[in-house]
């Protein structure tokens, strides 16, 4: 058997770009001679990979799926709107969904080598993006919703709704991939954003020649709404402006949310 160590493999790994297995392989192949075993990764089209690996892979498909009390989102990177379209690109997301809805977001770990060979098939910079996955808790209700353009999904998301039913969870994702909250309510958003809005808000309005003693007012004001941008709780409900999505949840909560979009 070929003499070398896991050291030797990891230096292959990043003079290549080749994956952990393909490294290992060309060092047995070539009985632990590292030049030889780059050579051979070469030869074999795998160590143009490392070439790709700087290039930017903005475009991707992003998929999501609900399975009994388990959801996932899984967001697959690459180059271009074409290879993101093609039947490989979106098998390889499809599969490593599964595997995370059965296993847990480590079962990534388990495709490396499919990616590193589609990376090699695909000739483009292929990676993982993000990867979540939820187990609901008793009395919660999970759904999955993914928007599809030019036949890929390009905007996911997930959400956790407490003691609701399974139509209003669905129209509470519908509403977050249309509207695009960063906070679930107005005390989650950090106070260094909120101080640096009211700040802005405040010079705004300072700018716009209001009188002094009018500022707090007006700014409090505006702030309510930087609120209803900002949080989903505030927000009106996209299919009827005339309900907030608190108003919609009734006696329901949302227990968390998630939202992955290609490109963002």
């Amino acid at each position: 058997m070929a003499d070398f160590t896991a050291k030797d493999v990891q230096t292959l790994r990043q003079s290549t770009g080749a994956g952990m297995m393909d490294a290992k392989k060309a060092l047995v192949e070539n009985d632990g001679d590292a030049e030889a075993a780059a050579q051979w990764l070469r030869e074999k089209g795998i160590a143009k990979s490392a070439s790709r690996s700087d290039r930017e892979n903005s475009e991707g498909v992003v998929v999501a799926r609900v399975d009994g009390k388990t959801a996932a989102i899984v967001e697959l990177k690459c180059e271009t709107d074409f290879v993101a379209k093609s039947d490989q690109f979106g098998e390889m997301a499809d599969k490593i969904l599964t595997s995370v809805l059965a296993n847990g977001e480590e079962a990534v770990s388990e495709v490396s080598s499919d990616l590193e060979n589609l990376k090699i098939t695909l000739k483009e910079n292929i990676d993982l993006g993000q990867v979540i996955r939820y187990e609901a808790s008793e009395n919660s209700v999970l759904d999955a919703y993914v928007h599809q353009q030019n036949g890929r999904g390009v905007n996911a998301v997930l959400v956790e709704i407490s003691e609701g039913t399974q139509e209003i969870a669905h129209d509470v994702a519908l509403h977050i991939a249309s509207n695009r909250p960063k906070y679930l309510n107005r005390d989650d958003v950090p106070s260094e954003v909120v101080n640096a809005e009211r700040e802005t808000l405040e010079n705004i309005t300072r700018n716009e020649g209001k009188p002094e003693q009018a500022i707090t007012k007006i700014v409090d004001g505006r702030m309510d709404g930087f609120f209803r941008e900002a949080a989903l709780l505030e927000q009106k409900f996209v299919k009827d402006e005339k309900v907030s999505i608190s108003e919609l949840l009734g006696g329901s909560t949302v227990s968390r949310f998630v939202q992955v979009e290609i490109g963002s």
